[in-house]
């Protein structure tokens, strides 16, 4: 069982055109000054933030309470004077926590009015999380005959790719910056990675390595799915044969 938590700026839009047309610069500092708050709020609480747009943001809040919740969400009142709501869902699947969260919110499920929560939060169940740490093998070598602009829609390309595939096998990707991308995984999704590897190299020639990490909660998961990619690296360095898939 795994918990999300997904927190999202209310009336962004209109709020935006009272800032008048030269906004955009201040528009994004905010959301950069905001998403270093969420993640250092989260993450204090052995949680790990995705940036999914620069309005929302998607957390693996295992073991989290609804007061945990409200602590955070009184913390970020104080520094910013945009709100955001905050909808809980759980799930056997990551994909099945975001449609809880997403029709806890639809409709009007309120866990705290006043803090602008809503979902539903079960602590009776034993959570887990799998993560699976992506990136693109020796992308170097691809910079001697791309320009970095290339190399980036080439980075987003692979993101579409990656994003689409494990939708399907009832998964979250989100891009991490660099040539990382992280999957909040299915057990279908962990079982399946190989074949998707397989599937980049052989259609798009891009090598992909994969960390996989196990634990109760995201952070965790995060810390062993990144040791697991280290270890691919190390092996690979060594001059003996790297295996794509590493987990712990």
């Amino acid at each position: 069982m795994i918990q999300l938590s997904i927190l999202k700026i209310t009336e962004y839009g209109p709020w935006t055109l009272t800032l008048g047309s030269d906004r955009e610069h201040e528009l994004q500092m905010l959301q950069a000054s905001l998403y270093k708050q969420v993640q250092q709020l989260f993450s204090a609480k052995n949680c790990l933030v995705f940036l999914n747009r620069s309005d929302e943001f998607f957390v693996v809040s295992n073991g989290l309470t609804l007061e945990d919740h409200v602590e955070i969400q009184k913390s970020l009142k104080k520094l910013f004077k945009i709100t955001l709501t905050i909808s809980i869902g759980y799930g056997n699947t990551p994909f099945e926590a975001n449609l809880k969260a997403y029709d806890g919110k639809q409709n009007n499920v309120i866990l705290n009015e006043e803090h602008d929560i809503f979902g539903f939060i079960e602590n009776k169940f034993e959570f887990n999380v799998s993560i699976m740490h992506l990136d693109v093998d020796n992308l170097e070598s691809k910079r001697n005959n791309n320009s970095p602009y290339e190399i980036s829609l080439q980075i987003f390309e692979l993101y579409s790719k990656i994003g689409r595939y494990f939708i399907e096998k009832n998964s979250l990707t989100f891009f991490m910056g660099g040539d990382n991308y992280m999957v909040v995984a299915s057990d279908d999704a962990k079982n399946s990675v190989q074949n998707f590897i397989n599937i980049i190299k052989n259609d798009h020639n891009i090598s992909l390595n994969c960390g996989i990490g196990n634990a109760k909660t995201s952070r965790d998961a995060v810390k062993l799915a990144t040791k697991s990619l280290d270890t691919i690296r190390e092996i690979r360095d060594s001059g003996k044969q790297k295996p794509d898939v590493y987990e712990l």
